[in-house]
């Protein structure tokens, strides 16, 4: 019972966390990343220090310092990949973006399994449904909303390179603490990166600037994000991979299909089949990784 409430918790967790971003950036059009960002990381390592503080989740303050220098290049490419994530999502439907998340996993399994020689070929034969599924949709985004694709690549690209990074690090931090110290240096980068990049400034004439909606929504925006992070990483000490996979998936799944009915989405016959297809996919992946053995991190 105390599982079925953390994964009906996630899922939760999961659907006010992406409808909030996108309620944020798409309806009322907070088009400015440095600051958003940078708000949701101020929030994320601010909530995290509390937590620890108060023994709700445990970090060790010996890794995390040892860590403090190794760990950013990692910090580098999690900035890109949430800058260039609030980009895409600001314009594309939040089913277009699962799918191109799906594309970042299947970049980083990819690597991976090559780095350590365990491709299987039913693994690689759900791999490639999904990548082409979603080449197939950025060729239409490509087509119709030209102006997100750069952003929805660099998303891809950086996504995968920082589920890569973690994987491959050396140091023995456990999730909370490389998500506390991507916090912490985002934090630091996006807020110096706001002056240059014209956001500090171009904010002022945000027509919701001083609006009840914009600042319950970035409020709830903050608060879902690490929310989501800590229950999901409480789920993930509670069941095998192949169940959280499974369940993520299923959220995921109805999360999509009710954005349909709560934001404006344009469907087609190829991006409606490339999302069926992309489903198909992940299912495949997750049911040839039951074999697999399971790999506490």
């Amino acid at each position: 019972m105390w599982i079925k409430r953390l994964e009906l918790l996630v899922s939760l967790l999961f659907t006010a966390s992406y409808f909030t971003n996108k309620y944020v950036l798409s309806i009322l059009k907070f088009t400015y990343p440095t600051l958003f960002q940078g708000w949701q990381t101020i929030v994320g390592t601010l909530l995290l220090q509390v937590a620890w503080k108060l023994g709700w989740v445990e970090m060790r303050s010996s890794f995390l310092w040892s860590a403090k220098i190794s760990w950013l290049p990692g910090v580098l490419i999690f900035v890109g990949s949430i800058y260039a994530g609030s980009r895409a999502l600001s314009k594309l439907p939040i089913p277009f973006f699962f799918m191109l998340q799906n594309a970042s996993e299947v970049i980083a399994n990819i690597v991976l399994k090559i780095a350590k020689k365990e491709l299987s070929c039913t693994k690689i034969s759900s791999m490639l449904v999904i990548f082409t599924a979603s080449t197939i949709l950025l060729l239409n985004i490509f087509k119709y909303e030209s102006g997100s694709f750069s952003w929805a690549v660099i998303h891809i690209a950086c996504a995968g390179g920082y589920k890569v990074f973690q994987k491959l690090k050396s140091c023995s931090l456990s999730e909370l603490e490389q998500q506390y110290l991507s916090y912490l240096y985002s934090m630091v980068l996006l807020i110096c990166a706001a002056y240059p990049s014209g956001d500090a400034f171009d904010v002022l004439t945000f027509p919701f600037l001083n609006s009840y909606q914009f600042h319950s929504g970035c409020c709830a925006s903050g608060i879902l994000g690490v929310s989501l992070q800590l229950v999901s990483v409480k789920l993930k000490n509670c069941v095998s991979s192949v169940r959280y996979g499974a369940w993520i998936l299923v959220t995921k799944v109805l999360a999509a299909c009710l954005s349909l009915a709560v934001f404006e989405t344009v469907l087609n016959i190829p991006t409606g089949c490339c999302l069926v297809l992309g489903i198909l996919g992940e299912a495949l992946l997750i049911y040839t990784s039951i074999s697999e053995p399971e790999v506490k991190g």
